[in-house]
């Protein structure tokens, strides 16, 4: 006879994989209650908690990491090695146009070939702009009221 399942605690039939395949990896109802409705921020600090960090628990919580704000990069602009175009999105999905950044092991010299203090956040000040960049600054969308679809 098997044994019940503790008072409280629902057990959940899961499918077998064929001999060899690894393991599912739990969904989101795994961390979500049939019925619930929780917010994005409140579903990924439960991923968090849980030592989940791949998937949605990659992502901050909105609002807990403003996007980088420095200069705009075209995409047609054929960055010099040691740069490179950062994307970024706003909470609500909308797409930021990309940053200018220096790449993670880049370091740039001098014209006496001495390091430059590179920024702690590596985003690009004009004044360390690659030759030829336009030098404007990205827009941040505004938030997309939900109330007003297509705005």
């Amino acid at each position: 006879m098997p044994a019940s399942a503790p008072q409280g605690i629902v057990q959940k039939a899961v499918p077998r994989l064929p001999e060899g395949d690894a393991d599912p990896t739990p969904d989101l109802a795994s961390y979500v209650a049939r019925g619930e409705k929780p917010s994005m921020a409140e579903v990924i600090e439960r991923l968090h908690a849980r030592g989940v960090h791949t998937g949605l628990g990659a992502f901050s919580p909105p609002g807990t990491r403003p996007p980088l704000i420095g200069l705009a990069v075209p995409e047609d602009f054929e960055l010099p090695k040691g740069y490179v175009r950062h994307h970024q999105a706003t909470d609500d999905g909308q797409r930021i146009e990309a940053v200018l950044m220096f790449a993670p092991d880049f370091q740039l010299l001098n014209a006496a070939g001495q390091p430059v203090t590179m920024p702690k956040d590596r985003v690009v000040p004009p004044e360390l702009a690659p030759p030829g960049l336009p030098i404007r600054r990205i827009v941040i969308p505004p938030p997309v009221d939900p109330a007003r679809p297509g705005h």
